[in-house]
Parts: C-alpha cells; sequence; structure tokens
C-alpha cells in the first residue's frame, strides 16, 4: 500500500520519504515477542538518536517504522522532537515501548498547524494503517466518537458508543480534551445545533435566537433560519470533512463549484467558493495574526537568515541561508570566513557579515530580502540595525534568543512571546536552525582542514 497516496487526502506531505513496500498493513494486531531476560531495550540497533535534531520543533504526528519500512507506531505531539527524544533519552515505563525502540529502523514526521489536527491525524492514520504497537481502537467503547443524532435536524456531540441509540458515530478518537478543540474550530466552517431538544416555543415569530446563532456557530433551525435540506447539506459536508481531510474535502468543493458554474448555478457556486477561502482562513488565521504582531501585514516572501560560530576566536565563520515562500532556497546559501576580526566578538562578526553580504546586494542590484532574522538577542538586534541602516537600507529585521525562544523586533522594547504551537514561531525557529546548522557545518569543515594541514607539517618535519 502506498502510504504517500494514503496522506494526500489528509492535505499532508511526509517530511521524510515513506518506503512501506506493498501489501504492508497486517489484517490485525500481532503479538508482541517476550522481551529476553536482562535485555533492556532503549536503544535501537539501528535508529541514531542524533538523528532526533533534525526532527522539528512544533505539533504533528511521528511514525515509527521497522526493517522493513512497515509502521509499527503512531503518535501525536505537541513538539515532536522533544517527544520522540523521550522514547531514547528517559527510562521506558513499560515492556511494550522497550521492544518497540529495539525495533525502529526510521522516524517520519509529518508537522501540522495545531496539535488538535495532529490529534485528528494521528487518529485516522491509526485506523488507516493500524500500526502494530497501537492501542486497539476498533469499536472501544471506552474512547470518545462524535455522535451525529438521526434526526430531521441532527445534533452533533462528543459521547461513547451506546448501542441501540438512533444516531451515527464517527470515530473512535483517543483524546476527548483534543476532539473538542477540534469541534470548536470545524463549528465555524460547518455550524450545527448542539442543544439536545428544540425549545417548546421554537418557530414562534417572538422566539429569539441563542448565542450560538449570533457567534456564527449554530444556523438557527429552531427559529426557521435554515431549512431541513440545507441543514442536513451542512451536516453531510461536516462528515466529509472528517472523513477526507482538509485537502480531499477542499478538492471535493473544487469539482461541486466548477460543476455548479457549468451549469450556470452562479449563487451555488459563490457559496461553494467562500467555504473554500473559509477554510483556508481557518488555516492562516494564527499565520496572519502572528506576523501582525511583528509589525507585518502577511508573511514575508523571502527571509534571509545569519548566524556567527566560533571557537574560542578561531576559524570563525558566518552564514547565511534564504527561504522563499516559506522553503529553503539552498541555491542562495552563502557562507563567510571572518576576516577583520581577531578577538572573539560576536558582535563584531556580524556586523561583519552583514556588511558584506549587502553591500554585494547594493553593488550588483540584487534581489533584497523582505525580513533579515538573526540568531541572537536585543543586542544582536541592534547591531544588525545599525549596519543595515547605514547601508542605507530598509529592511525589517527581527532576532530570535534561544532558550525561553522569545522574538525581538526593532520596533518595540519587549519581546513578543509565542506558544510552542504556534506557526509562525516554528518557522522562525526552523530557519534559525538551519542558518545554525549551515555555520556549524562551515566551521568543523575549517577546522578539520587547519587539523590536516597541522599533521602534513608534522610528518613533513618529520620526514625531514
Amino acid at each position: 500500500m502506498d502510504i504517500k497516496k494514503k496522506m494526500e487526502p489528509l492535505g499532508l506531505r511526509p517530511e521524510i520519504p515513506c518506503h512501506c513496500p506493498s501489501g504492508g498493513i497486517p489484517k490485525r494486531p500481532q503479538p508482541i515477542p517476550a522481551l529476553p531476560a536482562g535485555r533492556r531495550a532503549l536503544k535501537s540497533a539501528d535508529f541514531r538518536p542524533r538523528s532526533i535534531k533534525s526532527l522539528p520543533q512544533g505539533p504533528g504526528v511521528y511514525l515509527m517504522r521497522d526493517k522493513n519500512g512497515k509502521v509499527i507506531y503512531a503518535g501525536k505531539a505537541a513538539d515532536i522532537r522533544k517527544r520522540v527524544a523521550s522514547y531514547f533519552y528517559r527510562p521506558q515505563s513499560s515492556r511494550k515501548n522497550e521492544i518497540l525502540v529495539s525495533q525502529i529502523k526510521d522516524i517520519q514526521a509529518i508537522p501540522t498547524a495545531s496539535e488538535h489536527e495532529a490529534f485528528l491525524l494521528e487518529s485516522q492514520l491509526i485506523k488507516q494503517l493500524k500500526p502494530r504497537y497501537n492501542i486497539s481502537l476498533k469499536d472501544d467503547k471506552s474512547f470518545p466518537f462524535v455522535k451525529i443524532t438521526r434526526q430531521d435536524y441532527p445534533r452533533i456531540s462528543i459521547g461513547r458508543k451506546k448501542s441501540g441509540e438512533n444516531a451515527e458515530y464517527l470515530g473512535p478518537y483517543t483524546n476527548a480534551k483534543l476532539l473538542r478543540l477540534a469541534l470548536k474550530s470545524l463549528r465555524k466552517i460547518f455550524p450545527f445545533c448542539s442543544c439536545r431538544a428544540f425549545p417548546k416555543s421554537a418557530c414562534l415569530p417572538a422566539r429569539q435566537a441563542c448565542l450560538d446563532f449570533h457567534l456564527g456557530l449554530c444556523p438557527a433551525p429552531c427559529i426557521g433560519k435554515i431549512s431541513k435540506r440545507d441543514y442536513k447539506k451542512n451536516i453531510r459536508e461536516f462528515k466529509l470533512f472528517l472523513r477526507k481531510g482538509r485537502t480531499g474535502f477542499i478538492k471535493n468543493l473544487e469539482e461541486r463549484m466548477k460543476r455548479c458554474a457549468g451549469n450556470k448555478k452562479f449563487e451555488e457556486a459563490i457559496k461553494l467558493r467562500e467555504k473554500i477561502k473559509a477554510l483556508g482562513l481557518v488555516r492562516k488565521q494564527s499565520k496572519t495574526s502572528s506576523w501582525g504582531m511583528l509589525g507585518f501585514k502577511a508573511q514575508p516572501r523571502r527571509i534571509e537568515a545569519f548566524d556567527i560560530s566560533n571557537t574560542g576566536g578561531a576559524q570563525a565563520v558566518g552564514s547565511m541561508v534564504a527561504f522563499t515562500d516559506a522553503s529553503p532556497s539552498k541555491k542562495d546559501y552563502r557562507r563567510f570566513r571572518i576576516k577583520t576580526v581577531m578577538e572573539i566578538d560576536d558582535y563584531a562578526m556580524l556586523k561583519e557579515v552583514l556588511n558584506r553580504r549587502y553591500s554585494r546586494v547594493i553593488k550588483e542590484n540584487l534581489e533584497a530580502p523582505d525580513l533579515i532574522l538573526i540568531d541572537g538577542g536585543k543586542g544582536h538586534l541592534n547591531i544588525a540595525w545599525g549596519e543595515i541602516n547605514r547601508l542605507g537600507l530598509d529592511i525589517p529585521i527581527i532576532a530570535i534568543a534561544k532558550e525561553e525562544e522569545l522574538i525581538y523586533t526593532v520596533k518595540n522594547d519587549s519581546p513578543v512571546r509565542f506558544g510552542r504551537d504556534n506557526p509562525i514561531l516554528q518557522l522562525v525557529q526552523h530557519i534559525r536552525d538551519e542558518a545554525h546548522r549551515f555555520a556549524i557545518n562551515y566551521h568543523k569543515l575549517l577546522r578539520k582542514k587547519k587539523t590536516l594541514e597541522k599533521k602534513d607539517i608534522y610528518l613533513n618535519e618529520n620526514r625531514i
């Protein structure tokens, strides 16, 4: 079975290529082998824990694969890197986990926009892939389901599966709290009624709509604001979204919109177009507001990030990485060997690197970035801002400080603090980490060359 095809309807693209062979999904979980006496399988013989550093920091799903490329465990996390690291650097609480870790060959990360989106994806992947070491969700009454009643105006709620009820159940899911958060977001796109029964005075002209109607969360069927046909259509779309995921559902809406336009049902086509826009806005809303906190109306298209690396001042280097539309543009990466600073002075080194980079941008009329990102705190930001101003350029600059992950801007005296699951913080961290990686690699290369040169000199002297 092609795992990529499984993930495409969910609107996700794996970070690490899939290796799963065809026909690799078992029909039922296999028994877990006994752990040999005296053995503690806290480390995998194949997977290298240092590879964890390449995993993203932020919400998403991680898939653990065995030596055959088969997914043996699927999990969700608010911070993928931290969660995966816990399997290797903490004592395991169960024999199952010890055996699981011993069989890991590769780990694949699938970032998501939020923790509750990761939760929905995890549930879908467990049902689709049936990983060996995941708990079975099939018809388990202890897990929460999305309950949709079979009424003229179906109600949607979260509940345990009960036999004999006139209702449809979607699920099961592993976490009721995250399921509530997911439904709260979806209800803004697919308004539904959640009250158990309509008030006795429903449909009277004097009847007032509830607060949910004014918040855009309920279409108010109790006072005739929506027809039975349109309400049920909305519920069908809600179920389709849960089953197909964001990308699959939007594709379905786009096909319907084209058919309506072709049949000259323009009013219906406009409604579908607005729903497609709304679904896109839900994903982008947090990003737009976050960039607004940093003084931007929208996400900067091109970002250039800088980092300095040195050990005791020796072989000091600077790096620049470029990202366009949130993706690395490796052909534009640049590295700088520090030439004018002999002592340990990060500020002076940063100043030299920025001067060399943007003097060339001016001289050769190259494309300037929409944002400059500096690895450092307020002091680094002030140095960078002064140098860019001295060159006569007007480019926004931000700096991100390690540990607390605070973002400093020129216009604000106080740093901006985002939550760990904020997509903008995750993007800034990813770009910062890439600049750091690029600088460290160049620094190590120069140190290695220096060591080899010393070795050659020593050998030559001994020969003489």
